[in-house]
């Protein structure tokens, strides 16, 4: 499995600002990456609040693996969070 070397919160982040910058999403820029790199900070807030929201399993997910785990790695993505 391969490990991520950005943190949570910051691919959250620069997803939402891509989804707001890129033609693929509900921006005009054909290539967005460079107003990425440059604006993805001002989604951290949003982006932290995804994290919060999916904090809880649903019911799937808990039948899918061990809720605790699921629980643990997120409390731990909201705490690498503060650091960014």
């Amino acid at each position: 499995m391969d490990i991520a070397v950005t943190t949570l919160v910051e691919r959250i982040a620069r997803t939402l600002a891509g989804l707001d910058h890129s033609a693929n999403g509900a921006g005009s820029e054909t290539s967005a990456a460079t107003s990425v790199d440059e604006t993805w900070r001002a989604y951290l807030a949003q982006a932290d609040a995804v994290l919060r929201t999916i904090r809880e399993p649903s019911g799937a997910m808990s039948a899918a693996g061990d809720p605790a785990i699921w629980s643990a790695m997120l409390d731990a993505a909201i705490a690498e969070s503060e650091t960014v």
